[in-house]
């Protein structure tokens, strides 16, 4: 890479590291650091939203399923727009409509409301877990293009340098500055694809002539897709928007109900139609760049062992000009940062208020407190570098996070939405089965019935678990009443 493009990508590092350090010195207390003052606007939640939803794992995911399967491979996203709409409309009212004599800073904090302390206990491990590996999957995104840009970086250090800078400005400025960096890199992403990435690709592999001609017509098709991976992916998906612990921080940092709702249907949109295509048509101009040779040089020589996630990195590596390299790059950093940092807060703030503080109630001042919230964040920080260390796909290890967050906890977020009084031992049990389950079935990798992902049956074995719970600890009230 030039030194144009390397100048280009540390002066933004260096913006995000300073925009961390601003918050640094800003954030006076909890509320500050966990919920960015409660009076964020809808716009700037908005774009955060969704660029903590699409970030690295679907950029670079997306490019990947853009080079396996062409356009279909948006449908993904299509999932998070129904998701986010749902929320807004089924979600957000019951959430901001809660009176807690504590503010609430975290998603299990929402269980202890509606159930008890140990089923908000088991939310908290669960939301951790999940947050942590999803963590480990953008770092792993980031880790990806920067040694597939970088000549001689290996895929080890590469992880390292993300996690520093990820972990950086996330432990220094908490939510204000995840909210504020994500608006930036947002902007930077959007105007990096859309001005530079898309139109450069399109004219160095030949044109809607070369497309045609070298990809087949199901690439250019939108059904070219098995109703299986729909439904895994819907399944997958469409519920994180109701367990996402970065969701319910960013709820409870919005100024109020109206603005929170506008800033979920702002998100959608942004999902679906327009970073679900531009994903896709990248990682398809990439595949259009394999089969015509133009990738050789980046080390794509053998079809079989083309890892697909690899070939957008290589193809903006190809073809993009000097100058225009470090923009790009900087913005599809932009998109793995601003997925990284949310993730590490999340999970930090799951350690600190509902597993630490529940083990042992936290006697501290708000200095010391806000000190611990730090020291916790750069822990997580450091094992999810580790994670992402033993790891291969980015779009694996965070569906499979996804898949044990949603099987463990969405069936008592429906729960609460649906009943006046939702049953606390049935939502414990559901949580344990269907997390542990989900959990089990991926490790052991079964074989499973017509190619369903784990979470399928791991979310039904929830749901069952509940009612069967549910209707017997309601029988047995009736039978003594």
């Amino acid at each position: 890479m030039h030194i144009i493009d390397i100048s280009i990508f540390i002066i933004y590092i260096l913006v995000m590291l300073g925009i961390g350090f601003f918050f640094h010195q800003k954030n006076k207390n909890l509320d500050d650091y966990y919920v960015g003052g409660r009076k964020m606007s809808s716009l700037h939640v908005g774009l955060s939203v969704v660029a903590t939803d699409v970030g690295g794992g679907f950029s670079i995911g997306l490019g990947g399923l853009g080079f396996i399967m062409g356009l279909s491979g948006s449908w993904m996203l299509f999932t998070g727009l129904i998701g986010a709409w749902l929320s807004a409309v089924f979600l957000i009212p019951r959430i901001k409509a809660l009176k807690s004599k504590e503010p609430l800073y975290t998603f299990p904090q929402v269980f202890e409301h509606f159930y008890h302390p140990r089923v908000a206990f088991i939310a908290g491990i669960i939301s951790a877990v999940g947050y942590l590996g999803f963590t480990s999957s953008q770092l792993l995104a980031g880790a990806k293009l920067a040694n597939a840009t970088f000549s001689g970086l290996s895929l080890d250090m590469a992880l390292v340098i993300m996690g520093f800078v990820a972990v950086g400005y996330t432990v220094m400025g908490g939510l204000k500055a995840v909210i504020y960096t994500d608006t930036v890199q947002w902007i930077i992403l959007m105007s990096g694809l859309i001005f530079v990435a898309i139109p450069f690709s399109y004219i160095s592999i030949g044109g809607m002539e070369t497309i045609v001609k070298s990809v087949p017509a199901s690439f250019l098709s939108l059904t070219n897709v098995s109703w299986q991976t729909i439904v895994n992916w819907s399944v997958t998906i469409v519920p994180i928007w109701f367990v996402g612990m970065t969701l319910y921080q960013r709820i409870y940092a919005c100024r109020s109900e109206k603005e929170a709702k506008k800033a979920w249907y702002i998100a959608g949109v942004f999902e679906w139609p327009i970073m679900a295509f531009m994903g896709v048509i990248l990682g398809l101009f990439a595949r259009v760049a394999f089969d015509n040779g133009m990738l050789v040089e980046g080390g794509i020589t053998d079809p079989a062992a083309v890892d697909p996630e690899m070939g957008l990195p290589l193809l903006l590596r190809n073809v993009l000009p000097i100058g225009l390299i470090g923009l790009v790059l900087s913005a599809y950093f932009s998109a793995i940062l601003s997925t990284a940092d949310s993730c590490l807060i999340a999970s930090s703030g799951n350690l600190l208020t509902d597993i630490i503080a529940k083990l042992k109630p936290l006697r501290w001042n708000e200095k010391k407190t806000l000190l611990v919230s730090k020291l916790l964040t750069l822990g997580v920080g450091i094992v999810a570098v580790f994670i992402a260390m033993r790891m291969q796909m980015v779009l694996e290890l965070m569906l499979y996070s996804y898949a044990f967050m949603v099987a463990g906890l969405f069936v008592p977020v429906l729960a609460l939405i649906i009943q006046k009084r939702p049953d606390s031992k049935a939502a414990f049990w559901s949580m344990v089965v269907g997390g542990v389950g989900t959990l089990a079935l991926i490790i052991s990798e079964v074989s499973l019935p017509l190619g369903l992902a784990p979470i399928i049956f791991g979310l039904s074995a929830s749901a069952l678990t509940y009612l069967i719970i549910y209707f017997i600890n309601n029988n047995l009230k009736k039978i003594i009443l």
